[in-house]
């Protein structure tokens, strides 16, 4: 299922390598607030509320809230229980206007430490919702 949600992930970004501009302090708040109240949710074992924070996208992929909750629970602990969040940059591609990669080093509850790629995809009401993540384990030898 974790290889899925990448997938998803990479189809929706396009797959494609492209120039990446910053993106405003207004807007990067907003991002960090809905990934800030997900994680919160996920904390308490709300799948309802944390599946609200996905995109259309993800939501049709995973149909409910209890799958949802499921696969970040068994393929994402550093997202499910994080001990430590920390922002990183958020850049837009050009061209792609409506999608934001924010980065978020991570720390979970064993002590491993990840770094979380978010796509952030705004929506037609203006609203930010998360349209996939990728998670890269950070080894001993490597820091965040």
């Amino acid at each position: 299922m974790k290889g899925l949600f990448v997938l998803v992930l990479l189809v929706l970004s396009g797959g494609q390598a492209q120039r990446l501009q910053d993106v405003p302090p207004q807007e990067r708040s907003a991002i960090q607030a809905v990934i800030l109240a997900q994680m919160e949710a996920f904390k308490k074992d709300d799948a309802v509320r944390a599946f609200s924070f996905a995109s259309p996208g993800i939501r049709q992929v995973f149909q409910t809230p209890e799958r949802f909750i499921e696969m970040v629970r068994t393929g994402y602990a550093q997202i499910y229980r994080p001990l430590k969040v920390e922002f990183g940059p958020a850049s837009r591609s050009v061209g792609a206007l409506q999608q934001v990669r924010q980065v978020v080093n991570l720390v979970g509850l064993d002590g491993k430490k990840a770094v979380a790629y978010y796509l952030m995809e705004r929506q037609a009401d203006g609203s930010w919702k998360i349209g996939g993540v990728q998670l890269e384990l950070i080894t001993d030898d490597q820091t965040i």
